[in-house]
C-alpha cells in the first residue's frame, strides 16, 4: 500500500498540468492573500458556528414570504448552507491555506 502511494506521489510530482494547477490555486504570500483566506474561508465558518441556526431560521422565514421563485431559491440555499452551523472541514482548509501562506511568506523573506 505504501509503495502504491509513493508511485502516485511521484506521478503527481512529474505531471506538469497538476503542477500548474497547484500553483494557480496557491494564494499569494502577502497581506491580500492572508485577508482573502480569512474573509472567504475562516470568517464565514466562524459566523456559521456562532449564528448559523439564527441565519437558517431567518432565511426560512424569508423563503416562505418571497414572491419570486429566484428569491425563494436564494433563501432556500442560504438556509441549507447554515442549517448545520459551520463546517469543520472548511475551517481546517482555511487554516491550512493560512499556514501555507505564512510558511511561504517566511521562506520568501528569509531568502532576501
Amino acid at each position: 500500500m505504501r509503495r502504491r502511494l509513493q508511485k502516485a506521489a511521484e506521478r503527481a510530482r512529474a505531471n506538469p498540468v497538476l503542477s500548474r494547477t497547484a500553483r494557480s490555486i496557491k494564494p499569494t504570500p502577502n497581506l491580500w492573500g492572508i485577508a482573502g483566506v480569512f474573509f472567504f474561508f475562516i470568517l464565514p465558518e466562524i459566523i456559521g458556528f456562532w449564528r448559523g441556526k439564527e441565519i437558517a431560521s431567518w432565511a426560512h422565514a424569508r423563503f416562505l414570504e418571497a414572491p419570486d421563485r429566484m428569491e425563494r431559491m436564494n433563501y432556500w440555499l442560504l438556509e441549507k448552507i447554515f442549517e448545520e452551523g459551520g463546517s469543520w472541514i472548511n475551517l481546517a482548509v482555511g487554516i491550512a491555506l493560512l499556514a501555507w501562506i505564512l510558511i511561504e511568506w517566511r521562506r520568501g523573506s528569509s531568502r532576501v
